[in-house]
């Protein structure tokens, strides 16, 4: 049984080279002698997470982000019941917003997240954190980069995806970089992200392991 990747929204949500880290899973993964099939779920498209060993969201502008944000609304329950069963998935920059409660545009308009975590971002223009970043995260060091004007506050007790060493990370202020919920990590690690090795290793394991479990289940 072929291992099965759901790439959220990648004809609208793919900036940066955020579908390297998709490439990179694939890669690994063949390499270790599985089958792996990857799917673009976009607009208006059925969507069962329960399906997929893993799930991929990347990162757009606020255009396509307002677009996707409304579509994504009929995905909320199957992405919350996954997420919080603890399996595996990577949200990048404008991927790991929605999954929020908001994220408030430059103009001034919310656009509502799922929820399925307690934070929300807001956009201020006057601090674009843009550039090389480096922090320590569990899985060890990344070495990434970031361009993001949206800054990214926990609500209640998260904890973050890595400890700031160099850049900007969630927000100019509390020098962490992402979030670390059981199985998902969110994070604005573009790059991509998944050129770390020691990231991408972690991922494959991850995904072998909830291949495995369904499997058996099955």
């Amino acid at each position: 049984m072929a291992i099965r990747i759901a790439y959220l929204y990648e004809d609208l949500m793919n900036t940066y080279g955020d579908s390297g880290d998709v490439k990179i899973i694939k890669y690994l993964l063949e390499k270790q002698g599985y089958d792996v099939q990857v799917e673009n779920i976009s607009l208006g498209m059925d969507f069962n997470a329960e399906d997929y060993d893993f799930i991929f969201f990347g990162g757009g502008q606020d255009f396509e982000q307002t677009i996707v944000a409304k579509d994504l609304q009929r995905h909320k329950d199957t992405l919350e019941k996954y997420i919080n069963s603890g399996s595996p998935m990577l949200a990048i920059c404008g991927g790991y917003q929605l999954m929020g409660n908001y994220y408030k545009t430059i103009s001034g308009t919310t656009i509502d997240g799922l929820g399925i975590l307690p934070l929300h971002t807001v956009f201020k223009a006057d601090k674009r954190m843009i550039g090389d970043t480096h922090y320590q995260s569990d899985f060890g060091e990344v070495k990434a980069f970031e361009n993001h004007s949206g800054q990214t506050y926990f609500e209640s007790e998260l904890k973050p995806f890595g400890k700031m060493i160099e850049g900007y990370g969630n927000n100019p202020q509390d020098g962490v970089e992402g979030v670390h919920y059981k199985n998902f990590i969110g994070s604005y690690s573009h790059g991509p992200l998944l050129r770390n090795i020691n990231i991408a290793e972690e991922f494959c394991k991850l995904i072998i392991a909830h291949h495995k479990e369904k499997a058996e289940q099955a």
